[in-house]
Formats: structure tokens, C-alpha cells, sequence
């Protein structure tokens, strides 16, 4: 078995997919921030920061369409469609974030919905830091 980002040589190049057909392409990716059940209520309206879920999830999107200039030789996509759930699991406790991404092209999204749910739950963690520290 090769890595498809090397050549024969061991150079990392960007994967010719010129010669795939275009499909209809989604991903999936799920990640969750633990955190104590105060900082959960926090999350949950109280926040000092304002609205920790919406701007969670407008930070996955933005995350999503930016993710080829954040990782080394991945396509640039045409992103159909992005969402982002995110929801209160008192189970954990914390936020469960789950990024689906859609396009029609020759490779996958994977790399889109693991940059959305990333960049949502560190956003989350950003947000929700403060009364840990006090």
C-alpha cells in the first residue's frame, strides 16, 4: 500500500484526481467538548460571551470552507452545503458537534467536516474558558 500525497520519490505533491468522474460527495465528522456541568449551563445561555452555539457553529462553517488553506496540499472544493449540530449532552457533560459537508466534484469532503467539527469545538473551548480560570 502507497500514501497517495507522495510520489515515487517520496515527494509530497497534491493528488492528480483530473481523471475521476464527478460525484456527489458527503462526509460526516463528530467531536464533543467535555467540560463541567456549570460550564455546560454557561454554554447554554449564560455565557459572558454571548451565543456560544452560534457562533460555534458559524466558525465550523467558516472553518469548513477555509480548511485548503489550512491543510497542506487538500483541494480546494466547491462546498455545496455545510451544517452543524451541536447539542447540550449532560451524559458527558458537554457539546456534541457534528459537521456534515456536501459537494459535487472528484474527491471528498472528509477534510471539510474534520476542520468544521475541530474549529467549532475549539471555538467552544474558547468561549467557555474563562470561568474555569476564575
Amino acid at each position: 500500500m502507497s500514501l497517495t500525497h507522495f510520489d515515487k520519490s517520496g515527494q509530497a505533491h497534491m493528488v492528480d484526481v483530473s481523471g475521476k468522474a464527478e460525484s456527489a460527495r458527503e462526509a460526516v465528522a463528530e467531536g464533543c467538548v467535555v467540560m463541567s456541568p456549570e460550564t455546560l449551563s454557561l454554554a447554554e445561555g449564560g455565557a459572558k460571551k454571548g451565543d456560544v452555539m452560534g457562533v460555534a457553529r458559524l466558525a465550523g462553517i467558516m472553518g469548513a470552507k477555509r480548511t485548503s488553506d489550512l491543510i497542506p496540499l487538500c483541494h480546494p472544493l466547491p462546498i455545496s452545503k455545510v451544517t452543524l449540530d451541536l447539542r447540550p449532552d449532560p451524559g458527558l457533560p458537554g457539546i456534541r458537534v457534528t459537521a456534515t459537508v456536501r459537494t459535487t466534484g472528484r474527491t471528498g469532503v472528509e477534510m471539510e467536516a474534520l476542520t468544521a467539527v475541530s474549529t467549532a469545538c475549539l471555538t467552544i473551548y474558547d468561549m467557555l474558558k474563562a470561568p474555569r480560570r476564575a
